[in-house]
């Protein structure tokens, strides 16, 4: 899920230790839980000796408690008799019960559980922990994030394939409008390479949740870099046409899905919990960088010779399919055998994200903001433009904007641990309107360019914040399909933003196209600041 550039990033946190970024994950499906272990209780109301109201502070009833309607988080649940929810239980502190803990969804704590009886749930047991879900063994001290040898090839290899891709993605229109001299062709060809990530995140999901996810990017590289160099040969010998461009160009925009989907879902296996937020951080750092340098870097490339950036492209996918060959660890947690369909599979990733009321209310308010910066792309260009801007200094925002969405990747740790996540996506909200309202009434390029940046540093502050939290409530055997879910319906915006940014800028000028966008801005910092599910998240953890 993204924000500023927009990825869903596809492309939601738990309290956490202050060196850690997020907290610890153990799932596990509980018989019976009579100790400190894990679950959790809320919902949007309790009824016990009294009615009272599970998205406060801690629900707290002498007689036994049932939720009937639909979940809100809670940082307690204590109870004297049995615990009985219809729907998911999920809370933030610790859930005591003297009776039997049971659920008709998936239940989750972020704190210990003391129940006297069996927990039972109709989904997976996950247990948010501030200590490690995979503990250290005796004596071996946490292997700092910048020696985890698995996460730096991992990190590396894609750091490097981020590179080429990001440079062809500014040398494909410039080569389809070098063949054809069509900017129609041009718009075609990106619209095609787009097309992927609207069409297979669903089916990629479920099938990312089902094959071994190493394995599956180690063939999205190796086919990723065939389809490059085939670019790159019939460019060099001049036998380059608009339909082999337009094959290629959706091939790797699905293969890119695939493997951009297994890469995230594979971060929890590959470091550990306590290091999670840290891990994101880097990850949004780089792809922010990537956007930053590749984008000048392709056209450097094109310059030299059309055939360059795309070989380029070719050995950079290369580079990341060997560090993933050398890399140790598994990329999923042991998986049973599965008989259910293609469709099942994608309804139980929708349906999980669906019953969690915080992460489907972000995923909702991170369309809202991305169908906004969508179309702030194009009319930052042209309010620049209008204040006087060159070309150069046009290129120079972009390129801050980059530069802030780095520095805000490097803060996100920091914020995580002092900030609480419902604050966060509140306040993060309420930044992009305001700085939206500068950037429209802005009269010079100094004070857009400052507050363009300004808002790509807020983007990644929420990024890593909410993935690490998705990350870390969801069973692994469901990542997959939850990532792939989230970024359909966030990045399901990208396209209706770009046709707004268009028709705004034609039918009432740059000026005035961001007032309008500064406006919806606004009444999605509104949404987010009345919604319940987004109030009442966990604060940032005890110091």
């Amino acid at each position: 899920m993204t924000s500023p550039d927009t990825r869903a990033p596809t492309d939601p946190r738990p309290p956490h230790p202050p060196e850690a970024a997020a907290p610890a994950v153990a799932p596990a499906v509980a018989p019976a839980v009579g100790t400190a272990g894990a679950a959790a209780a809320a919902a949007a109301s309790v009824a016990a000796a009294a009615s009272v109201t599970a998205a406060t502070a801690s629900v707290t009833a002498a007689n036994p408690a049932t939720a009937a309607a639909p979940p809100a988080d809670a940082a307690r649940v204590a109870t004297a008799g049995p615990v009985t929810a219809a729907e998911p239980v999920t809370a933030a502190g610790p859930v005591t019960a003297a009776g039997p803990v049971a659920a008709a969804g998936p239940v989750a704590a972020v704190a210990p559980v003391t129940a006297a009886a069996p927990v039972t749930a109709a989904d997976a047991v996950t247990v948010t922990h501030p200590a490690t879900a995979e503990p250290t063994p005796p004596g071996e001290p946490l292997v700092p994030l910048h020696r985890n040898r698995d996460f730096l090839l991992l990190w590396g290899g894609s750091a490097v394939s981020l590179l080429g891709s990001t440079a062809t993605t500014i040398a494909y229109p410039l080569l389809v409008l070098a063949l054809t001299g069509s900017p129609f062709a041009a718009g075609l060809a990106g619209f095609v390479a787009l097309l992927p990530g609207l069409l297979l995140p669903l089916p990629a999901g479920a099938l990312v949740d089902r094959w071994p996810r190493r394995r599956l990017m180690i063939w999205c590289d190796a086919l990723r870099a065939l389809g490059a160099a085939v670019i790159a040969v019939a460019a060099a010998l001049h036998v380059l046409g608009l339909p082999l461009v337009l094959a290629v160009s959706f091939a790797e925009g699905a293969l890119t899905v695939f493997h951009g989907l297994a890469a995230h879902a594979a971060v929890p296996n590959v470091v550990p919990p306590s290091q999670l937020s840290l891990a994101l951080s880097r990850n949004e750092a780089r792809g922010r960088a990537a956007v930053m340098v590749g984008t000048p870097l392709g056209g450097v490339l094109f310059g030299l010779g059309r055939a360059v950036p795309f070989l380029a492209d070719a050995l950079s996918y290369l580079v990341s399919l060997t560090g993933l060959l050398f890399i140790r660890k598994e990329f999923e947690a042991e998986r049973s055998a599965r008989t259910d369909g293609m469709g099942a599979q994608v309804r139980e990733g929708l349906s999980w994200l669906w019953r969690h009321p915080f992460l489907r209310t972000s995923t909702l308010l991170v369309a809202g903001s991305n169908l906004m910066f969508r179309a702030l792309f194009l009319v930052a260009i042209m309010l620049a433009t209008a204040v006087g801007a060159s070309s150069a200094g046009v290129g120079l925002m972009v390129g801050f904007a980059g530069g802030g969405g780095v520095l805000g990747s490097l803060a996100a740790p920091w914020c995580a641990r002092k900030v609480s996540l419902g604050a966060l996506v509140i306040g993060a909200n309420w930044a992009w309107a305001v700085l939206m309202a500068v950037i429209a009434l802005s009269r010079d390029p100094f004070t857009l360019t400052v507050a363009y940046a300004a808002m790509w540093f807020v983007g990644p502050l929420w990024n890593v914040a909410l993935g690490s939290y998705q990350l870390g409530i969801t069973p692994d055997r469901l990542r997959g399909r939850v990532l792939a879910a989230m970024s359909t319906l966030s990045n399901g915006a990208l396209p209706i933003g770009s046709l707004l940014g268009g028709l705004l800028l034609d039918s009432v000028g740059a000026r005035n196209a961001a007032l309008a966008l500064a406006g919806w801005m606004v009444l999605i910092a509104g949404a987010a600041s009345l919604a319940r599910s987004v109030r009442a998240t966990p604060g940032p953890p005890a110091r």
